[in-house]
């Protein structure tokens, strides 16, 4: 059975963070191993808190899984802090891995800020040279870059210039920008592909950054390429839109298995 390693924070509402990204897995086939770095107070309306975990812990976890199994893909989430940051970086550069997903969470989706404001220029410095394929929203791409995203065409340069800065591959989401479509731009450096979806219908959607980029994971870990994995993670999450709960007072969040449900 093919593994993926989650690297990122703990959610108790169940829609984000290593929970999201474990359920992704299992509606993959995908065996899921993870690594905690923060442990977040929040519910399904909104961040209250965020206690980050010993930088050392969070090495420790992650060289311990690293040497018992064989892992075919890494996510990576929150990391809050430049040490772990670091703790990371140093665990992952330690040995040859697979196709390694960063999703740079910043800012939650109730404003909450997770990623400390020192810390963006050591994600770049540290860890950009050692991922494979990053994934920010506008938002996120807006913050690397320094500059403003509007159109289409300034979504392909912004990639380009998070490229520039030493990942591999990227992924500008564009779910936080009006469009006639949900439209995402993948760039490996020399092709760049648009993938497009409708709007979905549910609004304020819990979680979806960390299922995306999941997704992501799970099919690098079958083995497909680049395109091919962002393009099926991208008509997952899609889908996935039409099979939202709502188990507490605020946001709704996905059923990760809708694909296993009895729909007639």
């Amino acid at each position: 059975m093919k593994t993926a390693l989650t690297i990122a924070g703990f959610d108790p509402s169940g829609g984000a963070g290593i929970q999201a990204d474990l359920k992704t897995f299992h509606a993959h086939g995908i065996y899921g191993l993870s690594a905690v770095t923060a442990v977040t107070v929040q519910d399904t309306q909104k961040v209250y808190g965020i206690y980050e975990i010993n930088p050392q812990v969070v090495y420790d976890q992650i060289i311990c899984l690293l040497k018992d199994a064989e892992i075919h893909a890494v996510k990576i989430g929150m990391l809050v802090n430049t040490e772990v940051i670091d703790a990371v970086a140093d665990a992952l550069s330690s040995v040859m891995l697979p196709a390694i997903i960063l999703d740079p969470v910043m800012i939650s989706t109730s404003g909450f800020k997770i990623l400390a404001p020192d810390a963006l220029n050591r994600l770049v410095t540290r860890l950009f040279p050692v991922i494979d394929i990053l994934t920010p929203n506008i938002c996120e791409a807006e913050a690397l870059t320094g500059k403003n995203i509007t159109t289409i065409k300034e979504m392909k340069a912004s990639a380009n210039d998070i490229l520039k800065m030493g990942v591999k591959k990227v992924v500008v989401k564009g779910g936080h920008m009006p469009h006639k479509l949900a439209t995402d731009i993948l760039y490996d450096g020399l092709n760049y592909k648009i993938i497009e979806s409708k709007w979905a219908d549910s609004n304020n959607v819990h979680g979806t950054g960390c299922t995306f980029s999941s997704a992501i994971a799970a099919n690098m870990a079958m083995g497909k390429c680049f395109f091919e994995a962002a393009t099926c993670a991208k008509t997952y999450i899609t889908s996935a839109f039409e099979y939202t709960v709502s188990p507490g007072k605020g946001d709704k969040q996905f059923n990760h298995f809708y694909q296993s449900l009895n729909i007639s």
